[in-house]
């Protein structure tokens, strides 16, 4: 049943806490409900739409993409998920964060209209989320999926382009156990004859099956060509574009990521034109929270969401490219259905002690499957009782030429983030 409206939260804080009391952040794949409610608010985007599918590489991709749209003049819709210190942070208009009021007003709207039909909290995000763009005057909207593709809310909306990130083994439960399974997941966000870009180097068969729409692939209708100086050239067939800037966000793969949105952006440039130096700005320019994040030096501290084996192998290559200065210290977190043992086979070799804590919520598990992992890897490792005290003990321990990388989970960087913000000075580590 829907809230009546005298009894509807009057706050963004109310309005979470009133999903979070209904059970809505249970994880239930499909479109009929969304889908309802979405033609009942009888609202229609007549704009470009690029989605997003992936299990790593996804985040960094929409921020290359929003931030090419923006250095072109383009207001641009950005939706992703999940947060890590605001709910704000899912939906940005041109660069910037929705504020409360506005999130509150586009939560009533989708309460006016819900009627009888039930919605998980990202579902509702969802539809907030487009709601906003469908009032904001936007050039293009940039969507990123939630989990799988096919079945997941964004979906609901016809992508004029899509994107497919790196695809690997990560959320099984719902999206099955190996590569091929997974990546016929990620291939329902494509479109017959609208394009498909897939920044996966070894992308699983069944997107090749699944496709009924033309596709560019990485390594074979585009490329990227490195620089000893750290620019690089992306080809796509013929068309060449040189000189292009180290990206902003940090690591090798993100290369892979600015072109990516490069080529995606190219294949819409009869309804979105952008000239080169847009382009290059917004590779220069992109910023996105928790990807090989520095947030200090002396000692050196690195905050990343990794949080499975494949993005944890792309950790352990971004650590191994530091300069060769003092101890490497982990601080880690993970959640209960997580490959423990596959990320700490990734990163066995590149720290010399791991502090390790758990994770609150019902998807948390306990700590001692965590030691057990590190342990049968003959780590070093030490238990605290939360995120924020691990991270504080490794703080205390560095010395200025160690280096510090917490990484798990979204919500383990998310609880570093708020013990940096109240007090990381007061606690040994302070900014420079």
């Amino acid at each position: 049943m829907t809230a009546d409206h005298a009894s509807r939260p009057v706050d963004l804080a109310g309005w979470l806490a009133w999903l979070e009391s209904r059970n809505t952040t249970q994880i239930a794949l499909g479109l009929e409900r969304v889908a309802g409610v979405w033609a009942r608010l009888g609202i229609t985007l007549n704009l470009p739409v690029i989605t997003v599918a992936g299990t790593n590489g996804k985040g960094s991709t929409c921020a290359f993409l929003e931030a090419m749209l923006r250095a072109g003049g383009y207001r641009a819709g950005l939706y992703t998920s999940p947060h890590l210190l605001s709910y704000n942070e899912r939906v940005r208009i041109d660069g910037h964060e929705v504020g409360d009021a506005d999130l509150v007003a586009a939560f009533n709207a989708i309460e006016s209209v819900r009627g009888e039909i039930p919605l998980t909290y990202f579902e509702q995000g969802t539809l907030v989320a487009l709601w906003l763009f469908s009032r904001a005057g936007l050039d293009a909207v940039v969507l990123e999926v939630g989990l799988g593709g096919r079945l997941d809310a964004v979906n609901i909306l016809d992508a004029d382009c899509a994107v497919i990130t790196p695809i690997d083994l990560d959320h099984q439960a719902w999206l099955g156990h190996d590569r091929e399974t997974i990546g016929r997941e990620k291939a329902g966000i494509t479109r017959p004859n609208r394009p498909l870009v897939c920044s996966d180097p070894h992308p699983p068969a069944s997107i090749l099956a699944t496709l009924a729409t033309p596709a560019l692939f990485l390594g074979q209708q585009f490329r990227v060509e490195p620089d000893s100086d750290g620019r690089w050239t992306c080809r796509i067939g013929d068309t060449v574009f040189p000189a292009l800037p180290r990206p902003a966000l940090l690591g090798t793969h993100q290369y892979d990521n600015a072109a990516a949105a490069l080529v995606a952006l190219w294949q819409l440039r009869a309804r979105l034109p952008l000239p080169v130096s847009a382009l290059r700005a917004g590779i220069a320019q992109a910023q996105v929270i928790g990807r090989f994040q520095v947030v200090g030096q002396t000692p050196l501290r690195i905050l990343d969401v990794a949080h499975n084996p494949h993005a944890a192998r792309t950790l352990a290559l971004q650590v191994a490219d530091l300069p060769p200065t003092g101890r490497r210290i982990a601080v880690c977190a993970l959640l209960g259905d997580k490959d423990l043992a596959g990320v700490v086979a990734a990163l066995r070799s590149s720290f010399a002690v791991w502090h390790i804590a758990p994770l609150q919520g019902e998807r948390a598990g306990p700590v001692a499957a965590l030691v057990e992992a590190l342990r049968e890897a003959g780590c070093v490792s030490q238990v605290h009782i939360s995120v924020a005290e691990a991270w504080y003990a490794a703080c205390r321990e560095a010395e200025p030429a160690d280096t510090i990388a917490a990484f798990g989970s979204f919500h383990t960087i998310a609880a570093v983030l708020q013990s940096i913000r109240e007090q990381e000075t007061s606690m040994g580590c302070s900014h420079d």
